[in-house]
C-alpha cells in the first residue's frame, strides 16, 4: 500500500465529510462542527486553517489533517486529523501526522509541533507517544454539549526528530 500526500483540493472536501462515522468521532476531529459533517463547515475550518492536506492510495482520499496554528520559528498545531473508517488500522494516521510534523519543521521552522487529543480518542492517545509527542497540559471541555471531557495536549519538539 503506497501513500501520498497533496494539499486539499475543492473535490475532496465531500469526500472527507464522510470520514466521521457519528457524532463521536467528528467531535475528536473538529469539536465546533456538528454532525454530520457538512462541506460548509469543513470548507469554514479549511479556510481558516493552513496547509490542509489529504492523504491518498491509489489516488483515493483516505486520511486529512491541517495547522491551525503556524508560526514560522514558533509552533504548528495540527488538527482535524481525520482517516476514512475502510482504512483505520493501515498506518494511514501515522503517515498524515508524520507528514504534517515535517511539513511544519520543513516549511515553518519551528521548534515544536503540538496537537490535542480527547480523553476518549484511546486511538489517538495510543497513537501520539508512539510518535514522539509528550503530554504537557490537560483542559476541561464539554464533551457533546452535555459531559465533561479531557482535552489532553502534546508536543514534540524538533530535538526528537533530529
Amino acid at each position: 500500500m503506497k501513500l501520498n500526500h497533496r494539499p486539499v483540493k475543492a473535490n475532496d472536501v465531500k469526500m472527507i465529510c464522510g470520514f466521521p462515522q457519528n457524532a463521536q468521532e467528528l467531535f475528536f476531529m473538529f469539536p465546533k462542527a456538528h454532525f454530520p459533517l457538512t462541506e460548509t463547515q469543513l470548507n469554514a475550518a479549511i479556510s481558516q486553517r493552513f496547509d490542509s492536506t489529504v492523504v491518498e492510495i491509489n489516488e483515493t482520499v483516505v486520511g486529512f489533517a491541517n495547522f491551525y496554528q503556524a508560526e514560522r520559528n514558533g509552533v504548528c498545531c495540527i488538527g482535524n486529523v481525520i482517516v476514512s473508517p475502510s482504512t483505520r488500522g493501515e498506518g494511514v494516521a501515522t503517515f498524515i501526522v508524520e507528514t504534517m510534523t515535517g511539513l511544519a519543521f520543513e516549511r515553518y521552522g519551528v521548534k515544536e509541533v503540538q496537537i490535542s487529543c480527547f480523553n476518549k480518542n484511546t486511538a489517538g492517545l495510543l497513537l501520539y507517544p508512539k510518535l514522539g509527542f509528550v503530554h504537557y497540559a490537560i483542559e476541561e471541555r464539554p464533551f457533546l454539549g452535555n459531559g465533561r471531557s479531557a482535552l489532553i495536549h502534546m508536543t514534540r519538539s524538533r530535538s526528537s526528530t533530529d
